[in-house]
């Protein structure tokens, strides 16, 4: 690591030393990070992959950390890369297609879309993540996927090349990406919608985001959904029958309002929020032989 900071320090690329990831995540829970680092640009991200590719240092990259749970350790083995601010950007393209930088929030994009009149977001309006973490895991909601308004995602490999991978190439499945599998880092996304009647698009936009308020514990810190869904099955409804609803470990607590949703109800840490996540899993085994998978990645 310290090789590594002398050549940040030499190249003046931006970095902190035991950063909180707790500020950085949607659970509200982590420990430091030692060595935070936040290139500017496309040309000082292929520098920071570079770099650590030649001293053999594993990156960890870091976008709004809403899926996101971080040990209470912190990071100390891996070098974490912020794509935030710094990546933020909507490019117009043409009348129906848009890039948008990976540090791009998705509710940005998708107001991006109403303003121009364009439809295929609505179902991603409330989506508390960015547009490289939409991409890197298909995110969805309400029938939609971004796989289905994705034209093509750029991105940087392990040795610093930019490179693109289309539609086609992008491997994408429930929760899944060709970039879930490591080794890039997603830099930009194209999108391409489809003219529509704004009112219609608002109205859409409106009704999705009422229903998010109404059913999902929004009020407090979490990652959304914990589970992905079973075959056959509903996470939060097995965690509900099960008698879980309510259920607290420490700090931290499945949510009344929706069971597929642990909050961090009171200071927990992140080891509350995974002990009470293999409860979830063991009860809900033990009574419906149903193995739950988890949504989040653990760090």
């Amino acid at each position: 690591m310290n090789r590594l900071i002398c050549s940040l320090d030499e190249r003046k690329i931006s970095y902190r030393l035991n950063e909180p990831m707790k500020l950085y995540t949607t659970f509200k829970t982590g420990g430091p990070a030692k060595l935070f680092i936040i290139p500017k640009n496309n040309s000082e991200l292929k520098e920071v992959i570079s770099l650590c590719s030649a001293k053999q240092i594993e990156t960890f990259i870091l976008g709004k950390g809403s899926n996101l749970l971080v040990s209470d350790e912190g990071i100390c083995d891996k070098a974490v890369v912020f794509i935030g601010a710094n990546f933020d950007y909507i490019k117009e393209i043409d009348d129906c297609t848009f890039e948008a930088g990976a540090g791009t929030s998705v509710a940005s994009i998708c107001k991006f879309a109403l303003s121009k009149s364009l439809s295929g977001l609505e179902f991603a309006y409330g989506i508390p993540g960015s547009v490289g973490g939409a991409a890197f895991m298909n995110a969805g909601a309400y029938g939609g996927e971004v796989k289905d308004v994705i034209t093509f995602c750029k991105h940087i490999d392990k040795n610093g090349d930019e490179g693109i991978f289309s539609a086609d190439e992008l491997d994408f499945s429930y929760r899944h990406s060709v970039y879930s599998d490591g080794g890039y880092v997603i830099t930009g996304v194209v999108f391409h919608l489809e003219k529509s009647d704004k009112s219609k698009i608002e109205a859409a936009m409106l009704d999705y985001i009422k229903r998010r308020k109404d059913k999902q514990p929004l009020e407090y810190p979490s990652a959304g959904s914990v589970f992905k869904r079973p075959e056959g099955y509903f996470a939060g409804a097995l965690i509900e029958q099960s008698g879980l609803k309510g259920k607290r470990i420490g700090g931290a607590m499945v949510s009344e309002k929706h069971a597929g949703f642990i909050i961090n109800y009171d200071n927990a840490t992140t080891a509350d929020v995974v002990n009470l996540i293999n409860h979830c899993r063991q009860t809900v085994k033990e009574k419906f032989s149903v193995d739950l998978e988890t949504e989040i990645k653990f760090v």
